[in-house]
C-alpha cells in the first residue's frame, strides 16, 4: 500500500503553489544558462588539468617536504575539481546541448574518478535523485555496511557502523562506490533489505562477470595508471610518486565523504517508508528539500565540494551547474520559507557532526525514526 503525498485540500493547494514557485526559479535561470556556462567548465577545467601537471611534476622533481607537500595539495586540487564541480556537474547533464561544450557532456564524459560513469549516471542521477531517502528506491539509504535510514532493517553489523563510516572515509572510498553503483556489493553482501539488491537482479553467474566487468572496467586503468604508471616513470623515485598519489586520492575521499554524509542524513532530516509517492510536483519538490541537508562554507571551498553544500538546490535543480545553484540559494530559501517547507542549513562542522550522531544512533536496533517529512506527516 504506498503512502500517497498530499491529502487535503489547504496542504494541497500550498504544495502547489510552493511547485509554482519553485518553476518560476527554473524558467528565470534555465533562460540565463548558456555561453558563460561553458566558459566557466572550461576555465575550471584547464585550472584543473594545470594543477595536475604541476602536481605531477613537484612530485617527481621534490627532494624535500615542502615540494613534496605542495605536490601532493596541488594533486589533490585536480582530483578533488574532476569529481565534484567538473565531473559530478557534466555527469548530470548540465552541459548537454549548449554549443562549444564538447567534452562535457554526459554520455561521453570521463572523470578522474575510480567509478564507472554509466553506472553512476543510472544509480545517481535516476534512483538516487527521482526517489531520495524512500525506502527500497533509493539506493544510497544504506551504502555497503552503513545504515543510513531507520528504514532499512537492523543487522548485527549495524553496531559498529560509525566506525565502518569512518573507515569508509579513508582511501578507496571513491574505489567502495564503485562496488556500490556497478553492483559488486550487492553481489557479496546484498541491500539489507528485503529486496536484498540494489543494482542487480540476482547471483545469477552472468550477473555476478557482469558486475565485475562493469567495477573492473574502471577500477583498473584508474589505479595502474596512479599507482604503477605515474611512479615507474619517476624511476627512483618510485615510492615516494605512490605515497604522493595515495596521500591525494585520501584528501580527494577525505573531502568527498565529509560532503557526501552531509546530504540527507541527520535526526531532523526526512527519510521515507516504502511506497511513499508525491502527488504532483510541488509535493515532490517539498519532499526533496525535507530530505536534503545544506551546509554554508565559503565559495573556494564550495568549489571544491561541487556545489552540494547547495544540496537541496541541486536535488531541484540536478541538471544546474553549482555556480547557478550558488546563485539562486537565497531565492530557493525564500520560497521555502513562505510556502512552509523546511529548509536546512548549517556550518559545515555542525551539519557533520549530525549526520554521524544520526548514524551512530541507527547503529542500536532501537533507534526511534528520524524526521519523515511535514508532507509525508500531513498524510498520516
Amino acid at each position: 500500500m504506498s503512502n500517497t503525498v498530499c491529502v487535503n485540500t489547504a496542504e494541497s493547494e500550498r504544495l502547489h503553489r510552493f511547485g509554482e514557485a519553485i518553476d518560476d526559479i527554473r524558467r528565470r535561470v534555465e533562460s540565463r544558462v548558456g555561453a558563460p556556462d561553458v566558459r566557466y567548465v572550461r576555465r575550471l577545467n584547464w585550472f584543473s588539468r594545470s594543477m595536475e601537471a604541476v602536481g605531477r611534476v613537484l612530485l617527481h622533481v621534490s627532494f624535500e617536504p615542502v615540494t613534496f607537500v605542495a605536490g601532493v595539495l596541488a594533486l589533490w586540487i585536480h582530483k578533488q575539481l574532476q569529481a565534484t564541480e567538473i565531473g559530478h556537474t557534466a555527469l548530470h547533464g548540465a552541459y548537454d546541448g549548449l554549443p562549444d561544450a564538447r567534452g562535457f557532456q554526459s554520455e561521453n564524459f570521463s572523470w578522474d574518478v575510480p567509478i564507472d560513469e554509466e553506472c553512476w549516471r543510472a544509480g545517481h542521477n535516476i534512483r538516487h535523485h527521482q526517489y531520495t531517502n524512500i525506502a527500497g528506491r533509493d539506493p544510497d539509504i544504506h551504502f555497503g555496511p552503513v545504515r543510513l535510514t531507520e528504514h532499512t532493517p537492523h543487522a548485527p553489523r549495524h553496531r559498529w557502523q560509525i566506525f565502518s563510516t569512518l573507515f569508509l572515509m579513508f582511501p578507496n572510498f571513491g574505489a567502495l562506490m564503485n562496488w556500490h553503483f556497478t553492483g559488486l556489493h550487492d553481489v557479496y553482501f546484498g541491500n539489507g533489505r528485503p529486496e536484498r539488491f540494489d543494482f542487480v537482479r540476482d547471483r545469477s553467474r552472468a550477473t555476478v562477470i557482469d558486475a565485475h566487468k562493469k567495477a573492473l572496467r574502471k577500477y583498473v586503468p584508474y589505479y595502474l595508471k596512479n599507482y604503477l604508471l605515474f611512479p615507474l616513470l619517476a624511476g627512483p623515485g618510485f615510492l615516494k610518486v605512490l605515497l604522493g598519489n595515495m596521500l591525494a586520492e585520501t584528501l580527494r575521499d577525505l573531502y568527498s565523504a565529509a560532503t557526501i554524509y552531509c546530504g540527507h542524513v541527520g535526526h531532523d532530516t526526512a527519510a521515507y517508508p516504502e511506497g511513499t509517492r508525491a502527488r504532483g510536483r510541488g509535493a515532490w519538490y517539498a519532499m526533496q528539500v525535507e530530505a536534503t541537508n545544506n551546509f554554508e562554507v565559503s565559495r573556494p571551498i564550495s568549489m571544491l565540494c561541487g556545489g552540494l553544500d547547495r544540496q537541496i538546490e541541486h536535488h531541484l535543480f540536478p541538471r544546474l551547474a553549482p555556480n547557478r545553484l550558488r546563485e539562486i540559494a537565497p531565492e530557493v530559501r525564500a520560497a521555502c520559507e513562505l510556502h512552509g517547507v523546511r529548509y536546512r542549513t548549517a556550518s559545515w562542522g555542525a551539519t557533520l557532526r549530525k549526520a554521524l550522531g544520526r548514524i551512530a544512533l541507527l547503529s542500536r536496533p532501537d533507534a526511534a525514526g528520524g524526521g519523515m517529512g511535514s508532507v509525508v506527516r500531513e498524510m498520516m
